[in-house]
């Protein structure tokens, strides 16, 4: 009986771990939409529309690379992303890699976590206000936590952006609608938001995100202040989420340096109720040619 108790205790732990850190929904993203709340499906163009919402890609004319870097101290894990966006022409899209690694902690031991994907995002403007997209992944997720076991194969997001105005827009997505094999770090989930923009230099979005496995909805908010000196813009972002299926809320910020030629963002996120988290993540775009953003007529 002795030698059953640690046992349970072990495998008690782990299940807890395997279902509150973070899965590939939240290590997608970037430093842009973490200080916003997570709140930019209607607004997402380049690398931010790999991770909510692929329609998102004809809302602007640029060719992008972009690399980021992120650190979460809860599980040690580093999140790495990499991507080349063209939405110069009449099929937008994006190649990309993304790497999820972590140790968490049970019973004093170091486990590993480790998730590689790559893939691509493909969208369409259907007429001037509406457009879709979609995009296609292969992962491979290894874990040495119990009750997460390895996999890997493909999966597939959607979306959709309606553009109501020139002010505000509408944007609906869905991740990990199909996969040739379930795996607990690419959980289906579906979301939808709205962005406005009362001033040329602000906008404000709220988004939110329900899992269909039934662990909880996730909803987020946040604003941006587009500061200009010369040449130079100044991005300010804040937000905050609340998770209820973690029991958990967020506060988040950051700031970016943007050129013509390209640009830094940074961005945090710190858990205030129901947790001890705080991710934060920086990243560089580069871009190539840029055109006028499209209209709405």
């Amino acid at each position: 009986m002795r030698s059953l108790i640690p046992g349970v205790i072990v495998a008690t732990a782990a299940f807890g771990v395997a279902n509150a850190e973070p899965d590939s929904l939240d290590d997608v993203l970037g430093p842009r939409e973490i200080a916003v709340g997570e709140a930019m499906r209607a607004g997402a163009t380049g690398a931010t529309a790999i991770g909510l919402n692929p329609a998102g890609l004809p809302l602007n004319r640029e060719l992008v690379f972009e690399g980021g870097y992120g650190y979460r101290a809860s599980d040690s894990a580093s999140l790495v992303n990499v991507s080349a966006c063209d939405s110069t022409n009449v099929a937008p899209g994006c190649f990309f890699y993304q790497y999820a690694g972590s140790n968490p902690e049970l019973g004093g031991m170091a486990l590993d976590r480790s998730t590689h994907v790559f893939g691509t995002s493909i969208s369409r403007q259907l007429v001037p206000r509406v457009s879709i997209g979609a995009t296609a992944k292969y992962f491979r997720f290894n874990s040495e936590v119990m009750d997460e076991p390895k996999a890997s194969g493909f999966t597939f997001d959607l979306g959709a952006t309606i553009r109501l105005t020139e002010l505000i827009n509408l944007g609906i997505s869905g991740q990990n609608l199909y996969s040739t094999e379930e795996s607990v770090q690419f959980p289906r989930a579906v979301g939808g938001g709205v962005l406005a923009r009362p001033l040329p230099t602000l906008s404000l979005s709220f988004d939110s995100r329900w899992k269909t496995d039934g662990d909880g909805a996730r909803f987020g908010g946040g604003a941006e202040w587009f500061a200009r000196a010369g040449s130079y813009g100044l991005p300010i972002r804040i937000g905050a989420v609340h998770d209820n299926g973690l029991g958990s809320t967020y506060i988040a910020g950051g700031i970016g340096l943007a050129h013509l030629k390209w640009g830094i963002d940074v961005g945090a996120r710190h858990a205030v109720d129901g947790g001890d988290e705080t991710l934060v993540l920086a990243s560089m775009r580069f871009y190539g040619p840029r055109m006028a953003a499209p209209g709405v007529e």
